[in-house]
């Protein structure tokens, strides 16, 4: 079998790495891929969005079955046009996958389904916002409604906070709607079910560290590292949120007409001092694998990645079971300098062959370029994940560290608590 994978960061290295490993693909093709990438996959050039020349790639190749990464091509219509074509592949369609691209789009379908969510106003001016936000006061959480790369959320904590993030959320972020939701106390959790339109199976469950620095400071990122499995929620606890926030949205995507197959992201804030069914309410969904939880969850995977993705994309109608290894994964974030709000491009990286001497370690690539004298170097933002493997979350990330220590990029920023 011949699989393509859609996107070029470390998620979609983190995908091509187990597919390269499965008996049943004879060829992985990864487009536009990365350098890291390149190792265990023949990488295309082309756009991520550029859904007829995606198209085009598929069929040239003969490939059998396609696996979307990044939301921009889900965003795209590519899961649409490929099917129109008769071709096999992973992710919802563009209106299902409104449920990442649109947050207010997500909130009411939310409350339609009887979803435990944050209670919200959605806003569409400036001046609409500041009113409800002086009235209200702090604590509360401002969303940009769109897509925003991890970038447009905005956790604000005192009246004073709030000029700047809407400032941010009507500027440089260009948000033609605003969600503002109430303020929920405890522990993130991300739970990504793998779907069929009918269906949801559970993948292993992760919790990332959203900020940039250490102790939850700094800005809101993609992500700055993860750990599969989270000690935060129990197997109880996993089908619980599977019977009340996963399958309800199934259902009601499918009762609108707009099946939802491929990946539903769950971030959630779990409260665990309260009871189960107040305790637990969905932050925001997306529409494919997480990243960084996509690294620390597939390191962990045994059971083979094509019976998945043949039952998610309706090419296999029995269920697979998933079989996951007893270890723990720690995933530590390397970013550029200037990340987030002005990532450097282009510094040289060096220690990666040392970094991959490091026992039950992975390195996988986010944003690297390739000179033409072949040093790697970084392009801007979050560079690589450094995964670290073991039987304690204590010693897989004391391998991570071990070999993100060993990784020399100018100005790098990296969390020192992931894993605590």
């Amino acid at each position: 079998m011949k699989v393509l994978v859609i996107g070029s960061g470390a998620r979609e290295h983190a995908i091509c790495w187990r597919l390269a490993s499965s008996r049943s693909v004879s060829q992985v093709f990864c487009a536009p891929g990365n350098p890291g990438i390149a190792s265990v996959a023949t990488c295309l050039p082309s756009n991520v969005s550029a859904v007829d020349e995606l198209l085009a790639i598929a069929v040239d190749r003969g490939v059998d079955l396609t696996v979307v990464g990044p939301e921009a091509a889900l965003a795209a219509g590519i899961v649409d046009a490929f099917e129109a074509k008769g071709l096999r592949i992973v992710g919802p369609s563009q209106v299902a996958a409104q449920l990442e691209t649109s947050k207010s789009f997500a909130k009411e379908v939310m409350v339609a389904a009887g979803v435990p969510t944050a209670a919200y106003h959605v806003f569409k001016t400036r001046e609409e916002v500041e009113a409800f936000c002086a009235t209200r006061g702090s604590p509360l959480v401002l969303k940009a409604d769109g897509l925003a790369s991890g970038k447009g959320v905005f956790v604000i904590q005192n009246n004073t906070e709030f000029s700047d993030a809407i400032e941010m959320l009507f500027g440089s972020l260009r948000a033609s709607r605003v969600v503002v939701e109430e303020f929920l106390e405890g522990v993130e959790v991300s739970c990504i079910f793998a779907c069929n339109g009918d269906d949801a199976i559970p993948l292993a469950p992760a919790h990332d560290y959203k900020r940039l620095a250490d102790n939850d400071e700094g800005p809101n990122t993609g992500g700055m590292g993860s750990v599969c499995p989270t000690p935060r929620i129990s197997e109880a606890d996993l089908e619980w949120i599977r019977v009340n926030c996963a399958l309800p949205i199934v259902e009601t995507m499918k009762a609108r007409g707009t099946p939802f197959k491929g990946f539903l992201y769950a971030g959630l804030m779990v409260d665990s001092r309260l009871p189960r069914e107040q305790g637990i309410k969905v932050l925001e969904y997306n529409t494919r694998l997480g990243d960084p939880e996509c690294q620390s969850i597939m390191v962990r995977l045994v059971s083979e990645p094509v019976e998945l993705y043949e039952w998610m994309s309706g090419a296999r109608a029995e269920a697979p079971s998933l079989q996951w290894s007893k270890s723990v994964a720690t995933c530590v974030v390397i970013a550029s300098d200037g990340y987030p709000e002005a990532p450097r491009r282009g510094d040289q990286i060096t220690g990666l062959e040392l970094a991959a001497l490091v026992p039950n370690t992975v390195v996988f690539h986010a944003s690297t370029l390739q000179a033409e004298n072949s040093k790697i170097l970084s392009g801007g933002g979050r560079t690589l994940s450094v995964v670290g493997v073991a039987t304690s979350v204590e010693e897989a990330r004391a391998l991570a560290y071990k070999s993100v220590d060993v990784i020399q990029l100018r100005g790098r920023r990296v969390r020192r608590d992931i894993g605590l």
